[in-house]
């Protein structure tokens, strides 16, 4: 099975919507780009089935995703205005997470936009894995930084 394009994802998605909310850095793409690798094969499967609740290609909880509305994005004014611009009208917020591509990129940098410390540089994905690892997956997940680095490797040789 295959998902969406790596490159494609990249610059179709990734980096267009990380434009449209101020946040696009060579880093923030790549560690989107990982993500989406490891969650769900960059958009082979867009749910968990009967092993959980996370959504898109990015399998952002839904708990997660209203949290971040509740608890992050109500007091940014101006990062809330942008990713208001993204919703698609008539779709829920969590529905979005699976069929707006645009805006379950931008959700999933606002989760790494929450964390403490700053983006690992472009280009060192080791640090990127271990990021997306504490940051997104959780420590206690079932992900690990080896299946990140294997699936980026994999992009990397095809």
């Amino acid at each position: 099975m295959q998902g969406i394009d790596p490159k494609h994802l990249r610059t179709y998605v990734i980096r267009p919507a990380l434009e449209a909310i101020g946040l696009q850095s060579e880093a923030a793409e790549e560690l989107l780009l990982g993500t989406a690798l490891q969650e769900s094969l960059g958009g082979v499967f867009l749910h968990q089935g009967n092993n959980g609740p996370a959504v898109g290609i990015f399998q952002m909880e839904p708990r997660t995703h209203d949290d971040l509305w509740a608890n992050y994005l109500a007091y940014r004014p101006l990062l809330l205005a942008k990713m208001q611009s993204l919703l698609m009208p008539g779709m829920t917020k969590q529905d979005q997470l699976a069929g707006n591509l645009f805006y379950a990129a931008a959700m999933a940098r606002v989760l790494y936009l929450r964390a403490p410390d700053p983006l690992p540089q472009a280009g060192d994905i080791a640090a990127q894995a271990a990021f997306y690892k504490r940051w997104y997956n959780s420590p206690g997940g079932a992900a690990t930084t080896d299946a990140y680095l294997a699936k980026w490797n994999a992009i990397k040789a095809a």
